[in-house]
């Protein structure tokens, strides 16, 4: 071999590239050594190269020669071998792609331009070698060989055919299949690889491509840069298709994990190439066109699209928007796809290089005929011939090219320097080579000045190593590597816009920023034109959003992207359109009606303004003025012998106790507070006994009253006013001292409640202890059970004595109330508790006021010829003797 692997590289790869040229022999690809020896021994080896070596498409001599491999042909010849003869020498076929053409002249235009530059590389020549790839990785492989190793068939060397490389450096490929192809060869002998096309996450691995270099960003930042597009107009249910290549693998990988950290689902992701038969290009097609995704993502090359969108064109298809890959989203070839009207996609960011225009258009049939490729370019352009050849037969229909064509007036992709995206990373990678090949031979000496040794033997591991640490500005535009050999990643967004005159183009809308933060990297400062040419964002969901107020339920056997709105469950909110989940609103909070706000409960106690706190307070002062006002009546005719009969004292004392009982009812209406939780309870347990107790004075005294009309009973003088008193002071004071207790132990105090209802808080009083509570009600439950019975005993008395039947009748109403009272106070609910304790009050005491005085009033205001000492004597003598 005429190369050796470079030391620095492991030597396990030399021995794949051996086997790899062992693999090619067979195809006419590899080179073999051939051993003479002389007569005086083996001193010289005369090597030979095998195959048929290929002519570059465009070459010149130099101090330093930078190879340059560029798809300028669609399509590689291809031949049936027989393994009988030697192999066919590979050849491009097809037509020629004039923009991979415009690539390959910008790197001669940068040669020239650095070898009559003063400050760069002064005094030293650089050379190139450029060829065409035909977009094969077979014919990729043949370039690296022959920029290996040259063209010269027969060279002498040293004894193993070892030698240094041609060339310092490549430049190219513009396709990531033929790239890394390229780089297994070259790779392991130091030979670094400057790519302006080749997009491939994978060769960001500097393990398998240690000498691959690129100044166009990495699909990484692509596929990130789409993801995010994508999120940025809100689809989230997309189709996508690929190139079956390194470029669409990877790079779809790459976005397919990008889009589902980004909550972005696929519908179907589908795999082609222009190698493949039509039939599998139809079915990707038929996928496209009946989908439901409306956005579509094509991570595609230019050859790929075309196929494509062809198919496409083929049947009706309902519109798409097109999401482009950098590889075609920017290729003028592509605008004469209507179907694509409104595609957006990143590009490399446009640019201008000066006097570059003028160069290309520096063509004239004299220069053209000297290049085939060039001839071939301007025949195809121009449709004629520069020279008759035999092939072809010219005949009265071949047109012969005059002088007359102008190229100045050509439209075509090669011509167009209005969008020098992909070409300006040619001119960059050219540069970052001189740049580093002069850091290597040139040196600054005295005066400033610039002496450059062309001389030096330039190993292309020194390039390698000199390309790492590279970092210069050209034409305002910043060179530099990372580890991985990429550049600093930007791109312009851009939208395929139509004029009115219907022509299609390019419009940079917006622009991608991968060194900035995430929420600032993507910045769009012009109007996007959709797809039929609307201006409104297409929608692309496989479920529409789901209001605040409700939360995504995945349907069942689909992504994650197609789901159900569910209201949210009662008590829980959520506040962001396409929810997963609710929230469950604090304690104290309560959802509005749309569930999309955490809203205040409501605070609910009996309050006075409301009607039913109204009505109990008109009724409690009501019963109270009835009270005073029947205390007043009794006052005025207390001399009376009604009054005096029945015992004007106790009944004054039981009409005082029954204005307490009715007020004491208000002390549970509002809001309630400590004082008025620790009062309601205790005022109303000690009023109630205070009224029981003088009720139960007055029955006994009725029982002692009747016995003392018995001859020879003095039991009057044992149950006189004083221990009537004594009577009602001691059974009160019994409950003043359990409500002591209470209070002291565990009082009540207000509580918010937030079991009963969900909904709103209930302000009421907790009672603290229960056995302080229950133990006032059962005081007063038995204060009323003795009353009962005693009245009950009374109950046949004479007619003049005969309040003891009321007051039956008053206590039997009372119990009931009470009784009643317990159940429906422990099931209320919320303030109706506080409601059924105000009403069984207010009952049980109008129950006491009206049975035991109401008659008395009656008699007294309205029968007052019965309201005498001698009516009520006759009725008792009459009783008697009956």
């Amino acid at each position: 071999m005429r190369l050796s692997p470079s030391p620095a590289l492991d030597p396990s790869l030399a021995g794949s590239l051996v086997l790899l040229h062992l693999a090619v022999v067979t195809g006419g690809l590899a080179l073999l050594s051939s051993a003479s020896s002389s007569a005086s021994g083996l001193e010289s080896v005369r090597c030979r190269l095998q195959g048929t070596p290929r002519r570059p498409a465009f070459s010149q001599d130099g101090d330093f020669v930078i190879g340059g491999v560029f798809s300028m042909h669609y399509y590689m010849h291809t031949v049936d071998h027989s393994y009988t003869s030697l192999p066919e020498p590979l050849q491009c076929t097809g037509s020629m792609d004039s923009r991979e053409l415009r690539f390959s002249r910008a790197m001669i235009f940068a040669v020239e331009e650095i070898n009559n530059s003063s400050d760069l590389l002064p005094g030293v020549t650089l050379g190139y070698q450029v060829h065409d790839s035909c977009n094969s990785v077979p014919m990729a492989v043949k370039v690296a060989f022959q920029l290996a190793n040259g063209l010269d068939p027969m060279f002498d060397t040293g004894e193993q055919c070892s030698g240094s490389a041609t060339v310092t450096a490549i430049v190219g490929e513009s396709a990531s299949s033929p790239t890394i192809s390229m780089l297994r060869i070259i790779s392991p002998f130091g030979i670094p690889q400057v790519s302006h096309s080749s997009t491939c996450a994978c060769l960001s691995d500097k393990k398998q491509y240690p000498t691959f270099f690129r100044t166009i960003p990495s699909d990484q930042f692509q596929a990130a840069a789409l993801a995010n597009l994508i999120r940025h107009f809100g689809w989230t249910w997309i189709g996508a298709v690929r190139s079956d290549s390194d470029y669409g693998n990877n790079g779809m990988a790459a976005f397919l994990q990008a889009a589902q950290e980004e909550g972005i689902c696929v519908e179907y992701s589908k795999a082609f190439s222009l190698t493949n038969p039509l039939s599998r290009v139809q079915r990707v097609a038929d996928v496209i066109r009946s989908s439901t995704a409306r956005v579509v993502v094509a991570f595609v090359s230019s050859w790929d699209m075309r196929i494509l969108l062809r198919e496409m064109e083929r049947l009706p298809s309902p519109p798409r928007q097109w999401i482009g890959s950098e590889s075609w989203v920017t290729d003028p070839n592509m605008l004469t796809f209507g179907l694509c009207a409104g595609a957006i996609g990143f590009g490399i960011q446009r640019s201008v290089i000066p006097g570059l225009r003028d160069f290309l258009l520096d063509l004239s049939p004299q220069k053209v005929s000297n290049s085939p490729l060039l001839t071939e370019f301007w025949e195809g352009s121009f449709g004629c011939r520069l020279r008759i050849g035999t092939s072809t037969g010219v005949g009265v229909e071949e047109k012969v090219c005059d002088g007359s064509e102008d190229i100045q007036q050509l439209q075509t992709p090669y011509t167009d320097t209005s969008q020098l995206r992909v070409t300006n990373m040619v001119y960059k990678a050219v540069y970052a080579i001189a740049h580093a090949i002069h850091s290597i031979v040139c040196e600054e000496r005295e005066n400033s000045t610039v002496y450059c040794d062309k001389n030096l033997t330039v190993k292309p591991t020194q390039v390698l190593e000199r390309l790492r640490r590279l970092n210069f500005s050209r034409n305002g535009y910043q060179v530099s590597f990372d580890a991985n050999g990429d550049p600093v990643a930007t791109y312009e967004l851009v939208n395929w816009q139509r004029r009115k005159s219907g022509k299609m183009e390019f419009v940079t809308v917006g622009r991608y920023d991968a060194s900035l933060p995430p929420d600032k990297r993507l910045d769009i400062d012009r109007e996007i034109t959709w797809v039929k040419n609307s201006t409104q964002i297409p929608v692309s969901v496989c479920s529409e959003s789901c209001p605040p107020g409700t939360r995504k339920a995945v349907q069942k056997g689909k992504p994650v992207c197609c789901y159900d709105c569910i209201q949210c469950a009662v008590g829980e909110i959520s506040n962001n359109t396409d929810s997963s989940d609710c929230l469950i609103c604090p304690e104290e909070y309560w959802p509005n009606a749309e569930r999309d706000l955490c809203i205040l409960k409501p605070v609910e106690f009996l309050s006075f303004h409301e009607v039913l706190g109204i009505i109990l307070t008109a009724c409690s002062v009501c019963g109270a003025c009835l009270a005073i006002a029947t205390a007043t009546v009794f006052y005025h005719h207390r001399t009376s012998a009604i009054v005096r009969a029945n015992n004007s004292e106790l009944s004054f004392l039981l009409l005082f106790s029954l204005t307490l009982c009715f007020l004491c009812s208000l002390t549970f209406i509002g809001r309630p507070s400590e004082w008025s939780c620790m009062l309601r309870h205790t005022a109303f347990g000690i009023t109630f006994v205070l009224c029981i107790s003088c009720v139960l004075g007055k029955t006994i005294v009725v029982l002692m009253a009747f016995r003392a009309t018995l001859p020879g009973s003095n039991v009057m003088k044992w149950f006189g006013p004083p221990q009537q008193r004594l009577t009602v002071v001691s059974f009160t004071f019994v409950q003043a001292l359990i409500c002591t207790l209470w209070l002291v132990l565990s009082p009540p105090f207000p509580i918010k409640n937030l079991t009963t209802y969900k909904e709103k808080i209930i302000l009421e009083c907790d009672v603290g202890s229960a056995i302080g509570f229950w133990a006032v009600l059962g005081y007063i439950g038995l204060l009323s059970l003795l009353c009962f019975v005693l009245a009950f005993l009374a109950r046949k008395l004479p007619d003049n004595f005969n309040e003891a039947k009321f007051i039956t009748f008053s206590m039997l109403i009372f119990c009931a109330v009470w009784i009643t009272f317990i159940p429906a106070y422990v099931s209320s609910p919320g303030k109706l508790t506080v409601a059924v304790e105000i009403f069984a009050i207010i009952t049980s005491s109008f129950g006491l006021f009206f049975l035991l005085f109401v008659p008395k009033c009656f008699i007294i205001l309205f029968r007052p010829e019965k309201n005498t000492k001698k009516h009520l004597m006759e009725k008792t003598s009459n009783d008697i003797h009956y």
